[in-house]
């Protein structure tokens, strides 16, 4: 009994101090040592109720990088691809269900890694393209092998946004264009900055 709340307690303590590092990271955001922006934000987003509501963070003001048609109506907004110290590129976007019908989302988008699918649904089949170094990046994932995207989302009413994050590992410092890919939906050409 005692291992157990040890266990718990070291696992309580690990999660506490990353959402603090975490938040302390957005926080101290805007011009200069970044670090991880929005990781942990959308990804506790792992006991979201299946029918969601429009995303009081929609970012409409924003103009996209690009605009990624899917099946059943839903539309994927990417507003930024970030590279950051880490040596990460962080793509944040809105998924919409521009649909007349509440859309069930694919479990394609989550791709076809085992490791990944076995965390339930997220865009961990979503990955970047360099055409010209023609190479491909895929979603990273933490030691427990989640993938560092948003996670835990089933089913989007007609008309509701969900903030959507994906990590991936940067490409070379010269690449500034690559494409980006997720199961159902387009392809898109996206600048990525830093």
């Amino acid at each position: 009994m005692s291992m157990r709340f040890a266990a718990n307690a070291r696992r309580g303590l690990v999660a506490l101090t990353v959402a603090a590092g975490l938040a302390a990271a957005v926080s101290g955001c805007g011009g200069g040592g970044g670090g991880d922006d929005k990781p942990s934000g959308p990804a506790s987003a792992a006991t979201a109720d299946d029918d969601l509501g429009p995303s009081t963070q929609e970012g409409d003001s924003e103009q996209p990088l690009a605009e990624l048609r899917g099946s059943d109506g839903l539309l994927l907004r990417i507003t930024s691809a970030r590279r950051d110290s880490g040596g990460f590129v962080t793509v944040d976007g809105t998924l919409k269900n521009d649909g007349a019908r509440s859309a069930v989302i694919p479990s394609s988008l989550s791709g076809n890694e085992t490791e990944i699918i076995k965390n339930g649904r997220s865009l961990g089949g979503a990955t970047l393209v360099d055409p010209k170094g023609k190479k491909r990046y895929y979603v990273l994932r933490d030691t427990e092998g989640r993938p560092l995207t948003t996670t835990g989302f089933s089913t989007l009413r007609s008309g509701a946004t969900l903030a959507v994050f994906m990590q991936f590992p940067a490409p070379p410092a010269d690449v500034t264009e690559v494409d980006f890919q997720l199961p159902t939906f387009t392809s898109a050409g996206i600048k990525v900055s830093g």
